[in-house]
């Protein structure tokens, strides 16, 4: 095919379809899915029942029958119904999908009559499918496993394959220096302190953001009077304490020393204790302990400095 001679927004000109489906693409970089997190997503009825309920919003969907079919964007204001087929004996996996079917490349609808751009129920899908059928126009919302014998259809059985087409990130780099005198722990309790007792740095989380990962460092940890052994994580707001945590194994002896320690984490902020947590400023803040074979002491002071590099990446909500 030749080079279209008219390019979209050409005073005078005619455009066809098909150059607005290529603009699509272009400006969705060659991605589908849906727009935001919160878009098109699957949920039981208010009152769970033969059905589900798809919420507002908008995607875009790549068309499969042509490689110059280009994309297509659709949307859905306030919520739609879709009814689900109850089972017999067997228990059935179903597939609801947002799909496309262009009559210029596919099928016999008409634009002027018929609806191109619909909900379809894909039955009797594998159990573990998360992808729509080879040569669908089409972007996955949801898979619906249905026990036997059931007719109505409940959250735990609705399974998010929502894929955001072009997710937001918002990355936060702050370099935290320690001032003032020195300050230590030592012992050997394994229970975890806020140490040194500073807060390093307030986060603003996007109301949008489905994860965090979170790169955690500390510069010049100075280590003296015996073997240091204990741990270093992160307090996020005033409860969301990172699950991974480095260990401090040191045995170096009595002399002073300086490490350097680095934790790397990925928080879910789709759980309930995330979520409360979007769309808010919140805290970050060092712990450590020590544990029963320590005898040295954990200091920071003005040669110490901390390190707290977040990325916030958009998904499914």
């Amino acid at each position: 095919m030749a080079l279209n001679p008219v390019p979209i927004a050409t005073t005078g000109a005619s455009h066809t379809a098909q150059q607005f489906r290529m603009m699509i693409k272009d400006l969705s970089r060659d991605n589908q899915g849906v727009t935001t997190g919160l878009d098109l997503k699957v949920t039981a009825l208010a009152t769970p029942g033969a059905g589900v309920q798809i919420s507002d919003g908008s995607g875009v969907i790549a068309g499969k029958v042509s490689p110059v079919q280009g994309y297509y964007s659709a949307y859905n204001i306030g919520s739609d119904t879709v009814n689900i087929a109850s089972t017999g004996g067997t228990p059935r996996s179903d597939m609801l999908v947002l799909r496309v079917e262009d009559p210029q490349y596919e099928g016999t609808r008409n634009p002027a009559t018929d609806p191109i751009v619909f909900w379809e129920v894909v039955p009797n899908v594998s159990s573990t499918a998360t992808t729509v059928p080879s040569g669908y126009s089409a972007i996955p919302l949801a898979r619906i496993d249905i026990p036997a014998s059931t007719a109505t259809i409940t959250n735990a059985m609705i399974k998010d394959l929502r894929k955001v087409a072009n997710p937001r990130r918002d990355r936060i780099l702050t370099p935290y220096y320690v001032a003032g005198a020195l300050t230590e722990i030592s012992g050997t309790t394994s229970t975890w302190r806020t140490f040194p007792n500073f807060t390093l740095a307030t986060l603003a989380i996007p109301s949008w953001a489905a994860t965090a990962k979170v790169v955690f460092s500390v510069y010049g940890l100075r280590l003296t009077t015996g073997n240091v052994f204990g741990a270093f994580r992160f307090l996020l707001g005033s409860s969301l304490e990172a699950v991974q945590s480095v260990y401090i194994d040191d045995n170096g002896g009595t002399g002073v020393r300086r490490i350097y320690v680095e934790m790397v984490e990925t928080i879910d902020l789709t759980t309930t204790a995330g979520a409360a947590l979007r769309g808010t400023n919140q805290t970050i803040k060092p712990r450590m302990r020590t544990d029963s074979l320590n005898t040295g002491k954990i200091g920071a002071d003005t040669s110490t400095t901390f390190k707290i590099d977040v990325e916030f990446l958009e998904g499914p909500l």
